[in-house]
């Protein structure tokens, strides 16, 4: 079999003295001639373990960090998996599959056959990066050896008191666990972690024989490390006291929010309990002011759409409404629009529910339901606040509809959401609120649909030509285009298309950060018109098009066709209701 080393000096890489220098470095040293290769910065990983795919016919893996389990990586001991450069990936029934940095060396196969013996376990090796696997291997170790530690430091104070977690502990004992240093550490710690993850929600869940900890990384939950059951109701007690929530209340869901400062910057928790057949289930919201506060490019905001946003904020009064379902950025939207607006000049209010990020200088108010305080009643003392401009966090009912129609009508520029699943269905949605037609075309002025999606990491995506279906795809959404929009769009005969790769930067992901795709449609005669005489949504979308409004999957695939996301995760979320 020909070495690396020969395949680069044949492809022309290295010449024959700088092969022969190479080689004769292995030697001496005995370290693997990848590591030599890559430390000398001769080729780039991915090209090397391509070349390394076809000399061993073993297929090559990129695998996400977050997606391999705790448990899985217990089939092999930690200093094996360190030894020898294998980690275990999957596992299905008893078939585990293997990611080997060096499935060719001969004491490595026999230290996985001994260990699949012992585990009583088949298994399939694929191929790894070398930065691929130091990224699996750091990660859950870090994170895994933080919460063992706290956790044995709370063991041996069990044992001491002899007190035990579980059903038969009362208020007062859980309580105290709750707030000692060791069950503080462990919630201290997956906090930290989801922050440094740029993680937007924690899941802790009870799942029967374990207390399962889920990160919400861009949009998709991982699992990211499995505790003890025991230790269920000391967590979920530590989280609503952070929160000031009963702890002796575990028949109803809870809401509540903390506050905490990692790494020198505070940041919001939104938490909210919801009780299970298994026990209480928290989700923690992640509110970084870092990540949520962003400018109209970082959105994603782009051409047609930046436009006509810039001049519909620009107005002194109408309606700006984003809509889409739960978790797709709409609030983050209008707080970047409230911080253009953020002006000494001018009072803001808002009604939210809840306050999400607090912005200096703005009037922020949150709902409270269970005192009879919602937005139609808070909309009605806020106009008697003086405003300039009021946001409604979300328009659910037909009296806010309308109180917040005649808030715009009076001068005001009023900013809220909607659930619809495109643009033109926000006009359909309000008249279904009771707002009546002929009060919307003087009050609306622009309605934002919006899902989210990953970013490509800039430094390691790979551009390739659009072939097949994906090619066919792609022609089909340009040829759909709005004339006056296809105008500015050249179709090349050759079609580049960026695959998401992962590399250290990104935690080999491929992905980093978040953008929007959107469509725009805001209110014109036309539109006026078809509100007045049959607002059906055919109608509307027909007079958006007219107007340059793009879909959601268009701006996607443009977006896509930019080398800012793989059309893949465009499709993965276009559709999204």
């Amino acid at each position: 079999m020909s070495t690396l080393i020969q395949q680069l000096l044949k492809k022309g890489i290295i010449d024959k003295e700088k092969a022969t220098s190479l080689e004769y470095e292995i030697k001496t040293s005995g370290r693997k001639e990848e590591e030599v290769i890559l430390e000398r910065r001769l080729a780039a990983e991915d090209f090397i373990f391509d070349l390394k795919s076809k000399n061993l016919k073993i297929a090559l893996k990129k695998v996400y960090p977050e997606e391999v389990s705790l448990n899985i990586l217990e089939l092999i001991p930690e200093e094996s998996a360190k030894y020898y450069k294998m980690i275990p990936l999957t596992k299905k029934d008893k078939a585990v599959e293997i990611g080997m940095v060096y499935p060719e060396d001969l004491k490595a196969q026999e230290a996985l056959k001994f260990l699949a013996r012992q585990g009583k376990f088949s298994y399939e090796v694929v191929l790894i990066g070398l930065s691929n696997y130091e990224e699996i291997f750091k990660k859950y170790k870090s994170l895994r050896e933080e919460v063992e530690k706290a956790l044995e430091e709370l063991e041996t104070e069990m044992k001491v008191e002899k007190v035990e977690i579980g059903t038969r502990v009362g208020k007062g004992d859980l309580q105290r666990l709750a707030e000692e240093a060791p069950i503080s550490k462990v919630v201290a710690v997956l906090l930290r972690h989801a922050v440094e993850g740029n993680a937007s929600d924690i899941h802790v869940e009870p799942m029967g024989d374990r207390l399962r900890v889920r990160f919400r990384l861009m949009g998709i939950l991982h699992s990211s490390i499995n505790l003890p059951l025991t230790y269920h109701a000391a967590v979920v007690a530590r989280v609503k006291i952070l929160s000031d929530l009963r702890i002796d209340e575990t028949r109803i869901p809870q809401d509540g929010r903390f506050s905490a400062k990692i790494e020198d910057k505070k940041i919001d928790f939104r938490v909210s309990t919801f009780p299970t057949t298994l026990g209480e289930k928290v989700a923690i919201r992640v509110l970084n002011p870092n990540v949520g506060l962003k400018t109209f490019e970082e959105l994603g905001l782009e051409d047609r759409s930046f436009d006509i946003m810039k001049q519909a904020i620009e107005k002194p009064s109408g309606m700006i409404l984003a809509t889409g379902p739960t978790g797709c950025g709409k609030t983050t939207t209008l707080y970047s629009i409230l911080r253009i607006l953020n002006k000494e000049s001018v009072n803001i209010m808002t009604l939210e529910d809840p306050v999400e990020y607090f912005i200096e200088g703005i009037n922020q108010s949150q709902i409270q339901p269970e005192i009879e305080y919602t937005f139609a009643k808070g909309l009605r003392h806020i106009l008697r606040q003086d405003p300039d401009i009021i946001m409604v966090g979300e328009i659910r009912d037909a009296e806010t509809a309308n109180l917040a129609i005649h808030a715009s009508l009076t001068g005001h520029l009023v900013l809220s959401t909607l659930h619809t699943s495109n643009a033109p269905g926000i006009i359909p949605r309000l008249i279904d609120l009771e707002v009546q037609p002929y009060l919307v075309p003087p009050t609306f002025s622009i309605g934002l649909a919006q899902r989210l999606l990953r970013k490509l990491c800039p430094d390691c995506r790979k551009k390739v030509e659009a072939e097949g279906k994906v090619r066919e795809l792609i022609i089909e959404q340009l040829d759909a285009l709005p004339e006056i929009v296809k105008k500015k769009v050249k179709i090349p005969k050759t079609i580049y298309i960026w695959n998401a790769v992962g590399c250290k930067k990104c935690n080999n992901l491929g992905y980093s950060g978040m953008i929007g795709i959107f469509e725009a449609m805001q209110m014109t005669k036309q539109l006026a018109n078809i509100i007045l005489e049959r607002p059906v949504e055919s109608k509307i979308q027909e007079e958006a098009f007219r107007q340059g409004m793009i879909t959601m999957k268009q701006d996607g695939i443009l977006k896509a066709l930019k080398g800012v996301t793989t059309v893949e995760e465009v499709l993965r979320v276009a559709e999204e209701k």
